[in-house]
């Protein structure tokens, strides 16, 4: 059974939500999967942001559909860990930044958080039709290549871009 479900952010979050983007900011770190958590002003405007961007319709210019998780743990309802799964790929997209994002909070890495988040996301991304998911992660990123192994991706090749590389896995659904 897992230890973590996925839930979608809600108002109710607001709090466990802005000390996740804390934790973050203090330890200077990328928030990968978070729908634009580190850019945003205040929760309202993350959250209605987060809202707009699960449908077509309501999409921000420039930005494909998706739906951002919390990973929230059963048993104490603690937020480690968001991720966003992208309904679609386009063209940056299917170079860099594949189908899903992930992030666990610093706090709460080597648990393999990463790893159950990313499996309940492919459940989600079924739901949605789609029968692949791209999964891409930073070459010295080993963690997170592991996450997607486990997951079963397999690595169909590697992109430079100036002085970082980027893996692109394949996961089939």
């Amino acid at each position: 059974m897992s230890r973590l479900q996925l839930v979608l952010p809600t108002e109710q979050h607001k709090q466990a939500i802005w000390d996740y983007r804390e934790e973050f900011l203090n330890h200077h770190d990328s928030m990968d999967g978070t729908g634009g958590l580190a850019d945003a002003q205040s929760f309202e405007e993350w959250y209605q942001n987060n809202v707009n961007n699960r449908t077509e319709e309501t999409v921000r210019a420039g930005l494909v559909p998706a739906t951002t998780f919390l990973g929230i743990e059963q048993e104490n309802g603690k937020l480690v860990g968001m991720i966003d799964i992208r309904h679609r790929l386009n063209e940056f997209l299917l170079r860099f930044g594949g189908n899903i994002g992930y992030s666990v909070r610093p706090s709460c890495r080597r648990n393999g958080y990463a790893t159950e988040m990313l499996s309940l996301a492919l459940e989600e991304c079924r739901k949605l039709g789609l029968e692949k998911a791209l999964v891409t992660c930073d070459k010295e990123n080993i963690g997170s290549a592991k996450t997607i192994l486990h997951n079963g991706g397999v690595l169909e090749n590697e992109v430079p871009e100036g002085d970082r590389v980027t893996q692109r896995y394949w996961i089939t659904l």
